[in-house]
């Protein structure tokens, strides 16, 4: 099919005309309100039960670390089973898992919140994977990149709306009723997938089925990155926004919420105002950035240098303390670093990945992620404890982000592009 045939669809075109596209966004937008209502509960729980900015990193380190242990099999089960079904199972059971939460009730309970966090957390690496494997199967080609900017946003206004409802919920009646709220979401998301037409892609199947043909695949994932180093060199953003922005503000953030600008039980308020705020930010900034690259390669790519400089000056501005309204704006901005970050480096994969390894290429992708977020949670928990204390700690992170911008915008003037190859795949 020539470029020229394939009329894009715009957003609410999409959603009227794709039926199956509509029961998916629709399971993510319910799914998606419960999931930042138990972020913020239970990162205002650890910070009420503990004081510790370790503890507080130890949660997201948890939350991280246990998607990259399960994604050699989710990869190869994005891969080699039904998608639609695995989205619906891990619905469920992130449904009975968020329920344990209302048992932690003193301070010798967390590690019930940690063990809890890591099943749960576990379950969404499976989800993700299999969920943008997924995304082109349901949409014609002219529709891929208006569906990822779509989810992307939507993604991004529930956790604005969630957070802000979650926070609101948990500053005024508790912790505890947000974990329910979070059970019943992902029951009815799993019932609107169930209802989600879904027909499978002629992807080529191995007749052995065996755990061992398992990790064969597995590794043919791993060797396909390895022959084609551009995709690789996109899949690997994801990691850098993890370990250099995301590790660093996500328990920084928690610490600003309780300890400097408390709003609510835990600051729990407060820390939904910052989450809102980066929601707007990640929300807004790659539907416009993709109006401006209009999925074209180099203009995917820089916007994403243009979003680690956002996310550098937005570290820079949290970290003056001035005000909780400034420590918004910071919020904001590196929001809008990250939103650019993860959802063009998302387009560039999905235009140039074949659908025979796509699943492989995103679990690989979401474990190097989560390994490298859960490293800085740590290391950022830890460092708030010190003489840094948050403010040292954001600047620091202000500083260090020039490295990976320019690295980046090196391997974009220079670096050998995969597209002829992925298209003849």
């Amino acid at each position: 099919m020539k470029q020229t045939d394939i009329q894009e669809s715009g957003y609410l075109q999409l959603i009227r005309g794709n039926r199956s596209f509509r029961h998916l966004w629709a399971g993510q937008v319910i799914s998606l309100t419960g999931d930042w209502f138990n972020l913020i509960a239970s990162a205002a729980l650890i910070a009420t039960l503990t004081q510790s900015g370790t503890a507080i990193g130890g949660l997201f380190v948890v939350r991280m670390l246990a998607p990259f242990l399960v994604s050699p099999i989710a990869g190869v089960a994005a891969d080699r089973y039904n998608r639609r079904a695995i989205l619906i199972t891990t619905d469920v059971l992130r449904c009975l898992v968020v329920l344990g939460f209302a048992l932690a009730r003193e301070p010798q309970h967390v590690w019930l919140i940690y063990a809890l966090t890591a099943m749960q957390a576990a379950s969404q690496g499976f989800y993700f994977p299999a969920w943008n494997a997924l995304l082109p199967d349901i949409t014609k080609p002219g529709e891929v990149g208006i569906a990822n900017a779509l989810s992307s946003a939507t993604w991004s206004v529930m956790l604005a709306f969630g957070a802000a409802l979650g926070g609101l919920v948990t500053g005024v009646v508790g912790v505890y009723p947000a974990f329910v709220i979070d059970a019943v979401t992902f029951l009815l998301s799993a019932l609107i997938l169930f209802r989600m037409p879904y027909y499978r892609s002629n992807r080529k199947r191995d007749a052995d089925q065996s755990i061992m043909a398992g990790i064969r695949q597995y590794f043919d994932g791993l060797r396909y990155l390895r022959q084609h180093i551009d995709t690789f060199s996109i899949a690997i953003q994801k990691a850098i926004l993890g370990f250099f922005i995301i590790g660093f503000f996500q328990v920084a953030q928690v610490t600003i919420a309780e300890q400097y600008f408390p709003i609510g039980e835990g600051g729990s308020i407060s820390m939904g105002l910052i989450y809102v705020m980066a929601g707007i930010g990640s929300g807004l900034s790659p539907i416009l950035g993709r109006n401006w690259a209009r999925d074209r390669d180099r203009r995917l790519r820089l916007m994403i240098a243009l979003g680690y400089a956002s996310a550098s000056v937005g570290f820079l501005v949290c970290s003056t303390m001035i005000s909780l309204p400034v420590v918004l704006i910071g919020a904001l901005l590196r929001g809008v670093g990250g939103g650019l970050v993860w959802v063009l480096g998302t387009q560039l994969l999905l235009q140039i990945v074949p659908n025979e390894v796509r699943g492989r290429v995103f679990s690989t992708e979401f474990a190097l992620y989560t390994l490298f977020a859960a490293v800085s949670s740590g290391a950022t928990g830890r460092l708030i404890d010190t003489s840094l204390g948050v403010s040292g700690v954001l600047q620091l992170g202000s500083l260090i982000l020039i490295l990976p911008t320019a690295l980046w915008l090196l391997w974009i003037f220079f670096g050998k592009r995969d597209l002829v190859a992925a298209r003849a795949a």
